[in-house]
């Protein structure tokens, strides 16, 4: 795959796990799914069956709504939905990143019109850093040769990002906050 394809499909999947909790949910399950040693080369798993979807409270109702506040805001200043589900493999790396360029200008000014965003971590990258027993694993990804017990010392690849404030503006009543996009029709 292309770098284009792969970061659209980065995309892709960073956002349907970040607004379907169903698959979210499926995703982490599977990671902590181990695979038998030695199964009969003749079994053959069951089909997965879906959890009973429960309806959701009304905490993960703001969250919803905030999430999908979000993506229409980037969807309405940088059309990164229509990026996103685009087929994009027939056409040139030119286009993709001309394309890409107008995305990355719209989506970035939402962004910054909505959220204030802070690096997780001080240091600037290539930065040694030390990392103590019990550090933050939310903050914190290791990877390489990740071996042993903290403390863990190695090079700061990305500082990494965090939301400070978040800035969305209040849905008005009877808004469908599922349309990102309302359909066009032109007369």
């Amino acid at each position: 795959m292309s770098f284009f394809a792969r970061l659209a499909f980065a995309f892709a999947a960073f956002f349907r796990i970040l607004f379907d909790a169903e698959l979210a949910g499926r995703l982490w399950r599977a990671r902590e799914i181990e695979t038998p040693k030695e199964a009969p080369p003749e079994a053959e798993p069951e089909p997965e069956k879906p959890a009973p979807r429960a309806e959701p409270g009304e905490a993960e109702q703001g969250e919803e709504r905030g999430a999908l506040m979000l993506l229409s805001i980037l969807q309405r200043e940088g059309r990164l939905v229509d990026f996103l589900e685009q087929e994009i493999a027939s056409f040139s790396d030119a286009d993709i990143g001309a394309a890409a360029r107008a995305v990355h200008e719209g989506a970035r000014r939402a962004l910054h019109a909505h959220t204030t965003l802070e690096p997780a971590r001080d240091e600037k990258e290539g930065a040694r850093v030390t990392l103590p027993a019990g550090f933050d694993a939310s903050t914190v990804k290791l990877t390489g040769n990740v071996r042993g017990a903290p403390p863990h010392t190695g090079t700061l690849k990305h500082p990494g990002w965090r939301a400070k404030e978040i800035h969305l503006p209040k849905a008005v009543e009877g808004h469908d906050v599922h349309v990102i996009a309302p359909a066009e029709v032109e007369l």
